[in-house]
Formats: structure tokens, sequence, C-alpha cells
């Protein structure tokens, strides 16, 4: 069994989740949404870094925070995922924004700053494949095409990834390395090098900023790239989605229903994670139970797809004694 099957079967299991678990956890079915401090006014800050993917979900709710919540100041900054954690773990912010799941280092430099904190699942997603909308020629592309694009020495003309394709050079665009989204992919597509996987180039346009890559995308016609699936959504008329393809099946297209279904073969979760003792100031507390109760809602306009309900629930659950003790 793959890393890509099993990690599609745990979506597929937690999709399966209902509904009912919110209501019994305390869950609010109201369409005005929750209350955000029990009727009173909170002041403060809250600082958030990481991953630019998850960055938009964030900056949505934070909006919303914003309009019930005026004396609260919500930054959100965009270090990549990896940037991110390294300020989280060394107590700078109170939020880490994630594409990724915490890996082992990182919950050791955490645990040498005596940081403690919480996971939250609040979305999914599927990392989108793209090209420009004036190329003619990609439809398609496989494990092993992409691979052969993006591996340390890898092509440079479109004919060396497929005989069929032009000989035309490839204008490469992709997250840098401090980003959750890299990391996701090299993964995924290039394996890890300690177990015979291959190195991923560095001669390519980076950027920790989406914005940045959508816009290289979109000015070259035979450009290659990949970021979240939300900046595709809002990039459209740019950008050309390029199916994506494992050994013996035929492409798929990333939509809300295959993320969803995990049918897309680079489908994903997204997390944030909050400092446990930022957890126990009002301002925080309310903005967690905020963002868990509001995204199911939000998240499908900014592009991405809302986790299982049971997700939101735990999540929830999970938060409550911070609530209780802030």
């Amino acid at each position: 069994m793959t890393q890509r099957t099993r990690r599609r079967g745990r979506l597929l299991g937690l999709t399966l989740a209902i509904a009912l678990v919110a209501t019994a956890c305390g869950g609010d079915d109201d369409a005005g949404g929750g209350d955000t401090g029990g009727g009173t006014s909170l002041s403060g800050s809250i600082v958030i870094d990481g991953s630019s993917t998850v960055a938009p979900v964030t900056e949505a709710i934070a909006e919303e925070f914003r309009k019930e919540q005026s004396g609260v100041e919500v930054t959100v900054g965009t270090s990549g995922t990896g940037g991110g954690f390294t300020k989280f773990c060394a107590g700078e912010t109170d939020i880490q924004d994630a594409s990724r799941a915490i890996d082992d280092e990182e919950k050791a430099a955490c645990e040498a700053k005596g940081i403690k904190y919480q996971e939250f699942r609040i979305g999914l997603d599927g990392l989108a494949v793209v090209s420009s909308a004036q190329n003619q020629f990609l439809d398609t592309l496989n494990f092993e095409q992409m691979a052969r694009i993006f591996e340390e020495g890898g092509a440079k003309t479109w004919n060396e990834v497929d005989a069929s394709f032009p000989n035309e050079d490839i204008a490469i665009f992709g997250p840098d390395a401090e980003s959750g989204t890299y990391d996701f992919f090299n993964e995924e597509v290039l394996g890890d090098p300690e177990e015979g996987g291959k190195k991923p180039r560095n001669d390519y346009t980076a950027s920790s900023d989406d914005n940045t890559l959508v816009q290289g995308i979109e000015g070259e016609a035979n450009s290659w790239g990949y970021f979240g699936y939300a900046y595709y959504q809002n990039n459209k008329e740019g950008l050309k989605i390029i199916k994506v393809a494992e050994e013996g099946t035929s492409g798929i297209e990333p939509t809300g229903e295959t993320i969803e279904s995990g049918d897309y073969p680079l489908s994903r979760p997204l997390y944030i994670y909050v400092k446990d003792d930022s957890l126990k100031k009002p301002e925080v507390g309310q903005f967690v139970k905020f963002y868990l109760e509001q995204t199911p809602q939000l998240i499908a306009e900014v592009g991405y797809v809302a986790a299982p309900q049971d997700d939101y629930a735990q999540g929830l659950t999970k938060l409550q004694p911070f609530l209780t003790t802030g």
C-alpha cells in the first residue's frame, strides 16, 4: 500500500463522519454564527504566521472576527509552513498556519523551548498543478513526468519530459524550501531521498508568495508550477489546470468533489497549531472557537474544501478546557 493510498483511505474514512457529533459536542447550527465572547468585548492582539496556502482561510476568518471584536488586532504573516514553525517554536507567534503536519524536528524545537500546542485540522486542499492559459499542448502529467521536471538535474525542455511535447524551454515556478506545499510535493512526487527518492532541483523561480507564482506562470506560455487549489480557483482566467495521473490511471482534475473524496492524487489536509499559553488568553481562545465554527461555511468561498464535520467537533471539544480556564 502506497503512502498516497493510505492517505486517501484516511480522508475517505474521515469524510464519513456525521454532523451529529458537532451537536453532541456543543456545536452551534445557528446561521448567525457562534458567540465570540459571551457578549463581552475583547481586546489584545493575535500573531499568526506560516503557510501561504492556509493564509487565505485565516485572513477570511480574521476579517469576520474583527467585525464582532474590533478591539482585537489580528495579524497574518506568510513565512511558509517551515518558516512559520521556526517562529512558532521560538515563541514568537500565537497561531501557526500549516499545509502539512508538524515534523519531528519542529516538535523537538518546540519541546526545547517548552512550547506546548494543540493541532486543529481546518480543511482540505488539492495541490494544483498548472500552466499558463496560453499553453496549447499540456493536458495531463503523471508522477514520473512531474518528477522529471522537478528533480535535481531534471528536464530543461518539454520534449525531455515527453517526446510528443515541443522542444521549448520549461519555465518552472514553485514554492520555496520553507513552504509546506514544497515539502508535500517533493514527498509525494520525488519521494524521500534517504529512502531512494530524488532530490529537488533548485534552478527554478521560487517564492513564498503564491500570488507571485501565479503571475509568473500566467506570463509564460511554456510555464509549469504548483500551489494550493485556492490560488487556481481565484485566477482561472490566466491559468490552465493540468490533470494528474497515477500509474495505470487516467488523469484527474482537482475539484471540490475529488479533493474531498481523496480521488485527486495530490489531496492533503490543512491545519492550524495554537500554543497552549495563547489559548488561555480570552481573545485567542475565542478566535480559535470562531475559526472552528465559521470555517465550514467560509472555506468554500476561499477556494478550499471543508474538513469532515467531525474534525471541527473534535477541535471544539479539545478547545473547551482552555475556554473554561482562560
